[in-house]
């Protein structure tokens, strides 16, 4: 059961895994995005960081709520809302519980996104994942990874058609992070 010093936690480490492949997710966006989703994930993550800095939150819905506008406001591109997204969803989840939060999140990030597996988008991380009751890094490297062969059907990538074969989806890869460094969070 996840409490509000995890959260916390998870962002911290969040935090840092994005500040250190900001770079690596904007040339993983270059060949079929805008090539700035590092960059733009990267000030979004200081801006959650700022937002939750020497503050005490009352419950879960609190800090995700706070995480969740953070994101919105200064992700751009699709990611901020779909992120953010996901942070309102486990806010209305109001449940501590890893694998609901998940579900809540995934559902979320579907509607907004109007994606389906198989589109080459985050959709393709948060699905497989949000469907185990438990799941390890593996599970989240092989949902990542399972985006390089598909065609993109959504987003800027989508453009390319055939030519998006072959490349990672930024939003999977980031997500990937998201849900690893909750992973090792929950470790603790």
């Amino acid at each position: 059961m996840l409490t509000v010093e995890d959260v916390k936690k998870w962002m911290e480490k969040f935090n840092q895994e994005i500040q250190t492949q900001h770079a690596y997710l904007s040339e993983l966006d270059t060949p079929i995005g805008d090539g700035d989703h590092g960059n733009n994930m990267a000030r979004g993550m200081n801006a959650v960081m700022e937002a939750l800095d020497g503050k005490d939150f009352p419950d879960l819905p609190a800090i995700f709520k706070t995480i969740a506008m953070s994101l919105i406001s200064k992700v751009g591109g699709a990611s901020g809302p779909l992120f953010g997204t996901a942070f309102i969803e486990m806010a209305k989840a109001n449940t501590g519980d890893v694998h609901e939060l998940l579900v809540a999140a995934t559902a979320g990030v579907q509607k907004r996104g109007k994606a389906i597996l198989g589109e080459k988008t985050m959709v393709d991380v948060w699905e497989p994942i949000s469907e185990k009751a438990t799941f390890t890094a593996e599970d989240v490297d092989r949902a990542v990874e399972s985006t390089k062969p598909m065609i993109a059907k959504k987003g800027r990538a989508s453009y390319l058609g055939e030519r998006s074969v072959g490349h990672l989806d930024p939003g999977a890869v980031s997500t990937g992070y998201l849900l690893k460094t909750l992973l090792a969070v929950e470790a603790k």
